[in-house]
C-alpha cells in the first residue's frame, strides 16, 4: 500500500534568536492511502502546527513532507496552494462557510477555483449534497441550518474537490454529543468507501473510531497504535 502523507524529521520553530520557541520536535509519520488517522493531544501539545504542516498552510524549518507523491519542501508559495487546492479537502471545527452563500453555492466555491465550468461545478455540488442528505437544504443560507446540517455542507464542500487527503480539524468541536456522534458516523462511511482521513482531535472518544490513532506530546509523537476492532487501511480515495 503506497502512502499518501511522509513526513520526515520535521521540526518547526517560531520566534527568533532567545525567543526562539521549538512546536515540533522532528516528526517523522507515514499516511497510508485509504487509512484513518487520528492525531490526539492536550493543548500546547503541537497538534495544531502538525496539522497545518500536512495541510501545507504552514512550512516546517527542518525536514521534509511529501504528499501523495509530491515533494512539497522546495515549492513555491503559488506551487503550494495549487497543491493543496487539487489534493486537499478541509473540514474544519467552525464549519467556515460564508454567510452569504447557499449551501449550494458553499460547496460550488473551491469548484470555481479549481477552473470547472458553471454546469459541471452545479451538478458535482449537487450530487455532493445529496449524498449527504441535504438535497432539501441546498438553498440554504448557513444559519437557516443546524450545526449538524452546516458540517454536511463543508464536508460536501470538502469532497467537492475529491481531494487525495480528507484532513479534518475537531470536526464535532462546536456540536452536541448526539449530532457530532452522526458526523463521526459519516467520517467512517467516507473512509470505508476508500476516503483517507487525518482526523485532529483532543478527545480520545472522538479517536476511537479511527483506524489508527497516533498521540503526540511536546511536539513528539509519544504512541502510535491501531484499532485492534478495525481493518487495515485499502483502497483508492473515492467521492461519497
Amino acid at each position: 500500500m503506497s502512502n499518501i502523507i511522509e513526513l520526515r524529521n520535521i521540526v518547526k520553530e517560531y520566534g527568533s534568536g532567545d525567543e526562539k520557541v521549538r512546536i515540533l520536535k522532528g516528526i517523522s509519520l507515514d499516511v497510508a492511502k485509504g487509512d484513518f488517522v487520528a492525531i490526539v493531544g492536550p493543548s500546547g501539545s503541537g497538534k495544531s502546527t502538525l496539522m497545518n504542516t500536512i495541510g501545507l498552510l504552514d512550512s516546517p524549518n527542518e525536514g521534509t513532507y511529501t504528499l501523495d507523491g509530491v515533494a512539497t519542501e522546495k515549492l513555491s508559495d503559488n506551487q503550494l496552494a495549487e497543491v493543496r487546492n487539487r489534493k486537499l479537502g478541509f473540514i474544519f471545527q467552525q464549519f467556515n462557510l460564508l454567510p452569504r452563500l447557499s449551501a449550494l453555492e458553499n460547496v460550488e466555491l473551491p469548484l470555481v477555483y479549481a477552473g470547472l465550468g458553471k454546469q459541471e461545478r452545479r451538478e458535482r455540488a449537487l450530487a455532493m449534497l445529496q449524498s449527504l442528505g441535504m438535497e432539501h437544504r441546498i438553498h440554504h443560507k448557513p444559519n437557516q441550518l443546524s450545526g449538524g446540517q452546516q458540517q454536511r455542507v463543508a464536508i460536501a464542500r470538502a469532497l467537492a474537490v475529491q481531494p487525495a487527503l480528507l484532513l479534518a480539524d475537531e470536526p464535532t468541536g462546536a456540536l452536541d454529543s448526539r449530532t457530532g456522534a452522526e458526523v463521526m458516523e459519516l467520517m467512517v462511511r467516507l473512509n470505508e468507501q476508500g476516503n483517507t482521513v487525518v482526523l485532529i482531535t483532543h478527545d480520545n472518544h472522538i479517536a476511537a473510531n479511527a483506524k489508527r490513532v497516533v498521540s503526540i506530546r511536546d511536539g513528539l509523537i509519544v504512541d502510535d497504535r491501531r484499532n485492534a476492532a478495525l481493518p487495515e487501511a485499502s483502497g483508492e480515495a473515492v467521492t461519497v
